[in-house]
């Protein structure tokens, strides 16, 4: 159900800056299993904070049922095959936050720190513009400094700290922050090729 201006100029290839290459695709529905293998490559560190817990096959069925209605865009980052990275747009159907999406980027540690973020997210922009959204917007912990300091380097601004909002997957409770960046006024802070 994802709408033609998004679907246009995927899937694709893009160069890094440290020379790697990349696919990037739409998720359609048979990209459970590989989205599931990625989810288990990561750290628990790394998934500490994920909102939703994409290593569980039912919340990844979820996450693709919301694709098919159209709540959600998520572009997968592959090399040879296997997923590297995605970015996601999430939306909810409520009317007074329709022109706002929510952004969720992960990518593989190998593939940290060599643009495949950047990439991602100069993609998830641009899917932001095509479905009509005014704001972007990013949820992280005080305790993720490196994403943190990443979102701002794109532009994105804190808008809302909401104190003991979120929970960890041990059971603490952390403020969590709500980072945006606003479509309307887009400029390129990003290079989407």
């Amino acid at each position: 159900m994802v709408n033609t201006k998004v679907e246009q100029g995927f899937p694709k290839t893009v160069r890094l800056p440290n020379g790697k290459e990349v696919t990037l695709r739409l998720v359609n529905e048979s990209d459970k299993q590989p989205i599931l293998k990625f989810a288990r490559t990561l750290a628990e560190k790394d998934l500490l904070y994920l909102r939703t817990d994409i290593t569980d096959p039912a919340v990844v069925d979820g996450w693709i049922e919301h694709i098919q209605s159209g709540n959600t865009v998520t572009i997968l980052a592959l090399v040879e095959g296997e997923v590297v990275g995605f970015a996601s747009v999430h939306r909810e159907p409520a009317r007074w936050t329709r022109r706002v999406g929510e952004l969720r980027v992960n990518a593989s540690p190998a593939y940290r720190g060599g643009g495949l973020g950047r990439a991602l997210v100069a993609q998830a922009f641009e899917l932001g513009k095509a479905l009509g959204l005014a704001k972007l917007c990013g949820m992280l912990t005080p305790e993720q400094s490196g994403a943190r300091v990443a979102f701002e380097r794109l532009g994105f601004v804190v808008e809302a700290k909401l104190s003991g909002y979120v929970e960890d997957r041990a059971g603490n409770a952390h403020d969590m922050l709500v980072m945006c960046y606003d479509l309307t006024g887009f400029h390129d802070h990003v290079d989407a090729r």
